[in-house]
């Protein structure tokens, strides 16, 4: 085994980042492939900007469902990493590509053959329901080579091997640059298809990245090697990957399905007004990129510490993870209040209402982002942990119990109309880290790695 990453011991400062940054901007760049589309698809018109953004809640939705596996694939290998175990982190990988891949192909067939009812479901208005359905069921296509590269991604991030996956991302990246126009508007005797061409050029990259992805499993130099012969599912080992990745699957399609809803709250304000809505929602994609690069940086060194047996080393990184994502995040917010008109042109240069609700929908959400980085690290703790109860919990709560609710409530009880949506962001965003700060802080998460970690790495099963 090549690339052993000792992040046991060290700095924590610099242990931390030589993690979060290549994971910070392999996110940045697949972030990307979805601001590159509403580029240009802006150049389409508000319509094509509001028919992608009306489906990728549901993408997202769908996508999430097996996104938890791969999670649990990073935390069951870090701790076997921890543990100095090379012969479980090949076994766990092996089982974890199996299981992944199986999931991606039922989620692409449902995909397809739900895009029509579940693009009305959310509220799609007849002047984008084709565009809608189509960019869906194109999309859905590409579930098996996106998951497949998200297993490897991180099974690589559980051995601390990030840059790896990040030098692929920023390659499919800069090749979508080229396919995007190239698609939806055509050149020569390439055929332009609109909205479905931005779907298109995602699912060539998206392909290649995932090749690119198994031929580095398979062949085994760079700290994980892959076989065939593992992948033969072993019961007990798939019930405790279904476990832990349950738990973070939930977490996930709860924040999608919230995503849905709140869509679907704004739809009824015409589409113009979801057009706004999909900027913002693309620009706190973005902003979201450096907690949840952190939260996983830090689920990567809570897992390798609690394989290792280094409990408070471990809670040190939790404290070090929220501040630096606290202060962070908010540095960021300041500087999005400060240019949200013009981002928010940049996307939809001709719309001057358009440009004026979705700046406004930036600079409402823009100050509670340090909040958002809080609980997206701490998170990245209970998961590390094992504890991913905990993340699914927290996050269901602020976004059933507060967000849509206040959504609702300040949208359609109050004079704010649509802007209530908007501050129902900030709000939530509070709530939660509130509340994943204070459980952290209450300290049984230590309590439950400590009874469970001996059982875990004995059984060989992870």
């Amino acid at each position: 085994m090549s690339k052993k990453t000792d992040l046991s011991q060290g700095s924590l400062i610099r242990s931390l980042f030589t993690l979060a940054w290549p994971i910070i901007m392999a996110n940045i760049l697949q972030t990307a492939y979805q601001l590159i589309d509403t580029f240009w698809l802006g150049r389409l018109g508000a319509n094509a900007v509001a028919a992608v953004s009306i489906s990728f809640p549901i993408l997202f939705l769908v996508l999430s469902l097996g996104a938890g596996l791969t999670l649990a694939g990073t935390v069951i290998v870090s701790q076997f990493k921890g543990a100095e175990d090379d012969k479980m982190i090949d076994f766990a990988s092996s089982q974890t590509v199996f299981v992944v891949f199986l999931i991606s192909i039922l989620l692409a067939v449902v995909g397809y053959f739900s895009a029509t009812p579940l693009m009305s479901l959310v509220g799609a208005g007849p002047e984008i329901l084709e565009d809608s359905v189509t960019y869906f069921k194109v999309s859905s296509f590409g579930f098996v080579f996106l998951f497949l590269f998200f297993v490897f991604q991180s099974l690589m991030r559980g051995i601390g091997n990030v840059l790896l996956p990040m030098y692929i991302v920023f390659g499919t990246v800069l090749l979508n640059l080229v396919l995007d126009p190239l698609f939806i508007f055509g050149f020569g005797t390439i055929e332009g298809y609109g909205v479905a061409g931005a779907a298109i050029a995602s699912i060539i990259t998206q392909g290649l990245s995932a090749a690119a992805g198994l031929f580095i499993l398979f062949r085994g130099k760079q700290g994980i090697k892959i076989k065939l012969k593992s992948m033969r599912p072993q019961f007990t080992w798939v019930k405790r990957l279904f476990e832990l990745g349950i738990p973070a699957s939930l977490e996930q399609s709860s924040r999608a399905a919230a995503m849905t809803v709140m869509v679907m709250l704004v739809t009824s304000y015409g589409s113009e007004i979801v057009a706004a809505y999909g900027i913002g929602a693309r620009i706190l994609s973005l902003v979201i990129v450096p907690a949840l690069g952190m939260g996983i940086a830090t689920t990567t060194l809570i897992g390798q510490n609690i394989g290792a047996g280094q409990i408070k080393r471990a809670e040190k990184i939790g404290d070090l993870s929220a501040a630096v994502a606290f202060f962070g995040l908010t540095a960021i917010g300041l500087i999005l209040f400060l240019f949200a008109e013009t981002l928010t042109a940049f996307f939809v240069p001709n719309d001057p209402q358009v440009i004026k609700d979705g700046a406004r929908f930036i600079k409402i959400m823009s100050l509670s982002f340090g909040l958002l980085g809080v609980q997206q690290v701490l998170n990245g703790v209970f998961n590390g942990s094992r504890f991913t109860q905990a993340s699914m919990l927290i996050s269901i709560f602020s976004l059933w119990v507060v967000r849509f609710p206040v959504a609702f409530i300040l949208s359609h009880k109050t004079d704010l109309s649509f802007e209530g949506i908007w501050w129902a962001f900030p709000i939530s965003n509070l709530v939660a880290a509130l509340v994943a700060f204070s459980y952290y802080k209450t300290g049984y998460w230590k309590i439950r790695t400590f009874r469970n970690r001996k059982q875990w790495l004995e059984s060989g099963l992870g």
